[in-house]
């Protein structure tokens, strides 16, 4: 067995690993995000039919966390910002069905790329863009830089304290979307968001392996709500094997 070959295959191994666990941790953290908006989207309206106020959030909060104890991710802040975080991206704007007319006056920003984006950043970055900047193109401007350059929210955190969209230019633009490399600070960030623990029940402290299997859980459930079209093969904690059968 030649030293060099050998090595090359086991890079190659590596890198294909990480690359799929990356995929996995992203697909899991997709899958929360929507589930948080979705969750956002009901409160607000069972509020606005019913007339209750904010202290419903409170309620909710301590309801599920005496049924659902080993769930953390559903305090009664974090329920406020789900509902803000769907006021923030309703259906008229972002997420969900829109005519092509109301694109253009967001720089004719693809819907489905920006939900997308939105998605695929950590809670935790999204709260802090709902906190610091108000302007939806400005903040869609950060989310693809972040994407793109696998900020952690500390870095982004002082990317926008710098106002760094003056100084790069604030234009709105489709881009190609592209998974940040395994070893960037967002990807490092993701898989060991808490709010991902909470999301998988995955109780602290864990190994390495118990987080891959939570991780791979998850992809498949996500993959088959995605419908027809996609199919997960096989999947262990050290890797997954996904592909789309249909265009």
């Amino acid at each position: 067995m030649d030293i060099k070959d050998y090595q090359s295959l086991l890079t190659d191994i590596k890198a294909r690993i990480r690359n799929a666990q990356t995929k996995a941790a992203l697909a899991v953290n997709a899958e929360m995000t929507m589930l948080y908006w979705d969750i956002g989207k009901t409160i607000n309206r069972i509020q606005n039919e019913q007339g209750w106020g904010a202290t419903v959030t409170a309620r909710l909060a301590n309801d599920i966390k005496n049924e659902l104890p080993e769930i953390k991710g559903f305090s009664e802040r974090n329920l406020k910002f789900m509902v803000q975080f769907y006021k923030e991206y309703d259906s008229d704007f972002l997420i969900g069905k829109q005519h092509v007319s109301q694109l253009e006056s967001v720089s004719q920003i693809n819907t489905e790329s920006m939900k997308q984006a939105v998605s695929q950043i950590p809670w935790g970055h999204n709260i802090l863009l709902m906190q610091k900047i108000k302007n939806k193109q400005i903040r869609f401007w950060y989310v693809q830089q972040t994407l793109l350059n696998g900020w952690s929210r500390d870095i982004l955190s002082l990317m926008i304290k710098s106002n760094l969209h003056l100084r790069h230019g604030a234009a709105i633009n489709n881009f190609s979307r592209t998974l940040p490399d395994p070893q960037s600070d967002l990807v490092k960030e993701t898989l060991k968001d808490p709010y991902i623990f909470d999301f998988i029940t995955i109780a602290q402290p864990f190994t390495e392996r118990e987080l891959e299997t939570e991780l791979v859980k998850h992809v498949e459930k996500f993959l088959l709500e995605l419908g027809a079209g996609f199919a997960f093969l096989a999947g262990n904690t050290n890797w997954l094997l996904v592909i789309r059968t249909s265009i």
